[in-house]
């Protein structure tokens, strides 16, 4: 199993609940496809570089994990499709 970090973008109109929620499915997504999430550091709502769609403002998440390298695709092809995600990038940690 290799390491990966990932940070992605959260809408920052989204509701308090609805964002948990968010951070929730991902954990869930890797849990499940076999990964272990090793830390999740939900930064909070700041300010974009620029605007993404619209918004000026995001909802930043750090998460660490362990898992397969095909899961990464799967984990972008969902990321691609939520509405509620603005920006990620996934990296490859090494030791």
């Amino acid at each position: 199993m290799n390491n990966y970090e990932i940070v992605y973008i959260i809408k920052a109109d989204l509701e308090q609940e609805e964002t948990a929620a968010v951070v929730e499915k991902y954990s869930t997504l890797i849990a499940e496809h076999g990964g272990e999430v090793v830390n999740v550091d939900e930064w909070g709502k700041r300010r974009l570089a620029y605007e993404i769609m619209k918004n000026k403002d995001g909802y930043y998440v750090l998460a660490e994990f362990k898992s397969v390298g095909d899961f990464v695709q799967e984990i972008e092809r969902v990321m691609r499709i939520d509405e509620n995600i603005l920006k990620f990038l996934v990296t490859r940690k090494e030791y």
